[in-house]
């Protein structure tokens, strides 16, 4: 005899309960994350703002069907565009991933939380000149910093125990289920409409990893956080209005996404959500390279000097060893062919010839133009990866959160200079003190990019001062950052 199902509707998941009470009571005291999250807007938005002098970006930014006006439409920084706020979302969620110079989070999964600004800053504005339509008042900017802690969390403490690309999904997955939760906040949604927009984001089907790795890389990698962050938009407005979720949507057997998508598994939790995520997020201050390359760069830099100071150059290397953690090689150790941009800025390798050879690492650098110099992959074929199981432990100790690299450089008249080891980043939280002047200097150089001094001027002058920052009205702020 076959079991009976019950048709009983569930009580929701404990998972979208945690993540919607969270969003909904908790109250964010940590002034060490309210200004994390001041420079986190200033970095992202200044990211954003470069990639718009790249047609590739440009190309996909606008309104679906081009004329279309819309009233109270969310705008776009560095543009003319004012858009619905899910098409909003996915222009600004793309140009701020587009050269994977924004902020990331490294655990058993990795992402880059500041994609969610996308979502954030689109609802907000559309809402607040809808609201300002009707003699109500903007949202100010503090909203937004708020949604950004809120969304670096939710994104985050996920990422801390699951991995998703072990099981072939991409790390878009919590931009989506981030950015839902929070843009429903944006949105006035009540508890059970929010949990039923969060549950519609998990529902959905997901995006694989297949553009990030070898040999499909490709540079959906650059606006699929767009595209996420967008779909949450449109889930949350389809939540407002009254359309029903699905409480089980994790648990429920063979149907749900532990059963279909989790290999049977469950999600972990190493910590409840409260402000972590944005205190000890990592900035991409220097150079815009997957994350786990970030040292190997520096420290490749810095032997670029010594290679100079002892009159040798790259030509001269015989061989390049990279003691480094086990994700790295599982992401970015590549050899072969590498056949566009979003290729090169995942290949370690060409990560670490470009500054030996160049002295520097630019998103220029991996332009077709740079990448045909033959030096690039003649060292890139020199260059090897080998793991430290220190590295790899010391990458997952929420203690230390390294990424670690050490570069040994051996040269082929017999040297071996001493091995460089770089394990934190300029952009991680033990370097905050010297990593923020360069942060604004890295915002104030991205500005002039695309806005003239007296533009540049009035930005500097309301956006650097954080008190002044968070009593804008978000239409006022985005109004500054048109064209």
């Amino acid at each position: 005899m076959s079991a009976i199902l019950t048709n009983e509707r569930p009580q929701p998941d404990q998972v979208l309960v945690a993540i919607v009470d969270y969003v909904l009571n908790y109250k964010i005291e940590s002034k060490r994350a309210w200004h994390t999250a001041f420079y986190c807007f200033l970095d992202t938005i200044g990211c954003g703002l470069e990639a718009l002098t790249y047609p590739a970006c440009t190309k996909l930014l606008g309104p679906i069907v081009p004329g279309t006006i819309v009233p109270n439409g969310a705008k776009v920084p560095g543009t003319n565009y004012q858009l619905d706020p899910v098409q909003a979302a996915f222009n600004i969620g793309t140009i701020v991933r587009w050269l994977d110079f924004n902020d990331t989070w490294l655990a058993a999964e990795w992402g880059h939380p500041s994609d969610n600004l996308g979502g954030i800053l689109a609802t907000a504005d559309w809402f607040s000149r809808t609201e300002m339509a009707q003699g109500r008042q903007s949202l100010k900017a503090k909203a937004v910093l708020e949604a950004m802690i809120m969304a670096h969390e939710i994104q985050g403490v996920l990422a801390l125990e699951n991995s998703f690309n072990r099981v072939g999904l991409d790390h878009v997955i919590l931009v989506k289920v981030a950015s839902t939760a929070v843009v429903g906040k944006l949105l006035g949604l009540n508890r059970e409409e929010l949990l039923n927009a969060v549950s519609l984001a998990f529902v959905d089907g997901q995006a694989l990893r297949t553009y990030r790795h070898a040999p499909n890389t490709g540079s959906r990698k650059s606006w699929a956080a767009g595209d996420a962050t967008s779909r949450a938009v449109r889930l949350a407005l389809i939540a407002k209005t009254g359309e029903m979720g699905y409480p089980s949507v994790l648990t429920a057997p063979v149907w749900g996404f532990y059963d279909v998508l989790f290999k049977g598994n469950v999600f972990k939790f190493q910590r409840e959500y409260g402000s972590y995520v944005m205190e000890n997020i990592l900035f991409k201050i220097s150079f815009p390279a997957e994350f786990h390359a970030q040292t190997a760069v520096e420290a490749a830099i810095q032997l670029q000097q010594q290679l100079r100071n002892f009159g040798k150059d790259s030509a001269d290397i015989a061989r390049v060893t990279i003691r480094t953690h086990e994700a790295a090689i599982r992401i970015i150790d590549k050899k072969g062919p590498l056949h566009n941009p979003a290729d090169r800025d995942h290949c370690i390798q060409y990560m670490v010839a470009v500054p030996l050879i160049f002295g520097r690492l630019t998103a220029e650098d991996y332009e077709d133009q740079v990448a045909a110099d033959p030096r690039i992959d003649d060292l890139r074929n020199r260059i090897f990866c080998v793991e430290d199981s220190q590295f790899t432990r010391d990458y997952h100790d929420p203690q230390k959160r390294a990424i670690s690299n050490a570069l040994t450089v051996e040269l082929k008249d017999g040297t071996v200079l001493p091995e460089l080891i770089v394990e934190y980043p300029i952009g991680h939280p033990r370097r905050r003190e010297e990593g923020i002047p360069k942060l604004i200097e890295k915002y104030k150089i991205n500005l002039a990019r695309v806005f003239s001094e007296k533009q540049q001027r009035q930005l500097l002058g309301v956006t650097l001062d954080y008190d002044t920052f968070i009593d804008l009205d978000v239409s006022e702020l985005m109004d500054l950052y048109a064209r």
